[in-house]
């Protein structure tokens, strides 16, 4: 960030309580949170039942969470990192500043006194905010920190999901191990439960089968936590030209590492962000009405362009003698060679190294989850009723879920998995149902809201009955009875005018 000295006519930084204070008044204003209209339920134990219980307290948990609170629906939030830590933000990312611009509204859920602009002239001023380029990553970490503490949202953490649970009682169990607690055992039941469980959320990082030849303790997927600090002094390799590539390779070489090689797949760098020319509210809103082969069409082309690596990214490794971009060169293989050294096997010859970094993304993988292994093998994807044409075939989205409108998972075979719509899919999966509104910064108070809104409804829906009941009962008097004088008939004159 490079910040100047207030300009005379700016006005002075007012502090974070004056912004929770304006915060708390756009909410009264706006009649915000609604009171709590659920009915309560009980468990077939009389145990207390949560009405939507979200795993995962993320941007997009956090973003849910107060859109919920906002429609007066209490939701809970389970995390399995500590305080402060959910998310990638403090934790495995490495960028320096986040790719969005600045100016993105994120998760404010349309409130101006909760965006990250707010949250930082609060504190900086003005000037401050004009002069700076791109967010800093652990500066958008501390504002989704005071964004839950503003919205006052339940968050349980150290809460690791061990099974969600969907039954045919009309609710979700989680069973959790309380990792604060020596990994102590609970089950919560919830009327609706969500994933929003980020880039990863029905899988995890993945890499080419040649990894499996290298010793697990030379290389790291660019997910991983990894001591940069123990790659001073050696050659490490990066596979992959992407934004998670350029910031491991700079990671790297900002600690000291000798020389990193970049093993590019591609002849040439993606040079234009496809990705940018998409966005509008109409794609926020539209897209997951479209027919089907054109949402294919859509994710499929943005797959086969793909995204170039930040303009700011790359120069922070190229900035660097020892960095070496190797450009059409995948690796085919590895080994050990007899000095220890590891060797890559590619395209353009082999290569010796010390060390090898995997940018290589993630992919849904039920069997990396074995906390859904309960349902996975019933829920419907793409390929199980979508063919696409023959030029436009493509395996990650194939494995993509074919959620419902409220982002449910739907059964492959109806009626073998009872309860499977109750649990809904908040990540990064969703994009081929849904669109881009799960889990980037630009769409993610669209399908917070969406998301709410429809969670609101089907609460609403199913207790019709006690609904309506309680309308009946309903009897606070809007006349009390002596607002008007009973007037006398006046007589009927037959002979009068008509």
């Amino acid at each position: 960030m490079n910040a100047s000295p207030p300009d005379d006519d700016a006005p002075l930084p007012a502090g974070l309580d004056a912004l929770e204070a304006r915060l708390r008044q756009d909410l009264q204003w706006l009649g915000l949170p609604a009171r709590r209209w659920v009915p309560p339920r009980a468990g077939p134990a009389g145990e207390p039942v949560l009405e939507v219980a979200i795993v995962g307290a993320g941007m997009a948990g956090l973003a849910l969470g107060g859109a919920l609170k906002h429609l007066g629906v209490p939701a809970t939030l389970f995390d399995h990192a500590p305080e402060g830590f959910e998310g990638p933000w403090a934790t495995t990312a490495r960028m320096e500043t986040l790719r969005s611009p600045k100016e993105l509204t994120g998760p404010a859920l349309g409130l101006p006194a909760l965006t990250f602009r707010a949250w930082f002239e609060s504190q900086f001023g003005r000037a401050a905010w004009t002069a700076l380029d791109k967010i800093p990553r652990l500066q958008w970490m501390d504002y989704l920190r005071w964004y839950r503490r503003a919205l006052g949202l339940e968050v349980r953490n150290r809460q690791r999901v061990r099974a969600v649970r969907p039954r045919a009682d009309g609710l979700v169990q989680l069973d959790l191990a309380d990792d604060a607690a020596g990994g102590a055992p609970s089950t919560v039941l919830a009327r609706r439960a969500v994933l929003a469980t980020g880039r990863d959320g029905l899988g995890g990082s993945w890499t080419p089968a040649w990894s499996r030849d290298l010793p697990r303790d030379r290389w790291a997927h660019s997910s991983d936590p990894w001591d940069a600090a123990a790659l001073a002094g050696k050659r490490v390799a990066v596979i992959g030209g992407g934004a998670s590539a350029m910031d491991s390779a700079a990671t790297a070489l900002e600690a000291g590492a000798a020389r990193v090689d970049l093993l590019v797949r591609r002849a040439d760098f993606p040079r234009v962000n496809k990705g940018k020319g998409a966005g509008s509210p109409g794609m926020a809103q539209g897209f997951w009405t479209l027919p089907d082969a054109w949402k294919w069409r859509f994710r499929h082309y943005l797959n086969r362009q793909q995204t170039p690596p930040p303009h700011g990214s790359t120069l922070r490794v190229s900035r660097f003698a020892d960095a070496h971009f190797h450009l059409g060169a995948p690796v085919a293989g590895a080994a050990v060679r007899p000095d220890g050294a590891l060797r890559l096997d590619t395209a353009r010859g082999p290569l010796a190294t010390d060390f090898v970094v995997f940018c290589t993304g993630f992919r849904s993988d039920w069997s990396l989850r074995p906390e859904f292994a309960g349902f996975a093998p019933h829920v419907r994807t793409w390929r199980d009723r979508f063919a696409p044409a023959p030029d436009q075939e493509d395996e990650e989205l194939a494995q993509s879920p074919d959620l419902g409108p409220l982002f449910e998972f739907r059964e492959k075979a109806p009626g073998a998995c009872p309860g499977l719509d109750r649990i809904h899919c908040f990540c990064y999966p969703a994009a081929l149902s849904h669109g881009a509104v799960t889990g980037d910064i630009p769409q993610i108070s669209d399908g917070a809201r969406r998301l709410a809104q429809g969670l609101a409804g089907a609460l609403f829906g199913e207790d019709i009955a006690t609904h309506f009941d309680a309308m009946r009962r309903y009897a606070e008097p809007e006349l009390l009875g002596d607002e008007w004088t009973p007037a006398a008939f006046p007589a009927y004159d037959p002979g009068g005018p008509a």
